[in-house]
Parts: structure tokens; sequence; C-alpha cells
């Protein structure tokens, strides 16, 4: 018997879900606020579909969202 549980697979499956959550809580804590590395040619290509996206929305406005 283990938790006050008579079957062993229930109790394992309630130690593994803590076990998972603690590591979950351990996990995000250790990656809060971590920064990802960016290449150069990611940010360029980041700026240019920024800048395809103000066009687009510039047009939108311009035509008054039609087609």
């Amino acid at each position: 018997m283990v938790l006050g549980i008579p079957d062993w697979s229930v109790s394992l499956v309630y130690i593994l879900m803590i076990a998972s959550s603690l590591l979950c809580i351990v996990y995000g804590f250790r990656m809060w606020n971590k920064e990802g590395d960016i290449s150069e040619k990611e940010l360029e290509e980041e700026k240019r579909w920024a800048e395809e996206e103000k066009d687009l929305e510039k047009d939108l406005a311009d035509n008054g969202g039609t087609t």
C-alpha cells in the first residue's frame, strides 16, 4: 500500500504526476527570462517580414479593407 492506495499502479500514476509537475516547475524556473540566440540571417528575415507586414497593413488601410 503506497500513499494509502491499495493498487500500486494508481499510486505510481500519482507519484509520476507529482514528479512531472515538479520537473516542469524546475524547468520553467531555470528557463525564465532566458533569451534564445538568433542568427543574423534570422534577424534580417524578421525585419523583412515586419516591413512586409507594415506594407500590407498600409495597403489594406488605403483600400478600405476591400480586395
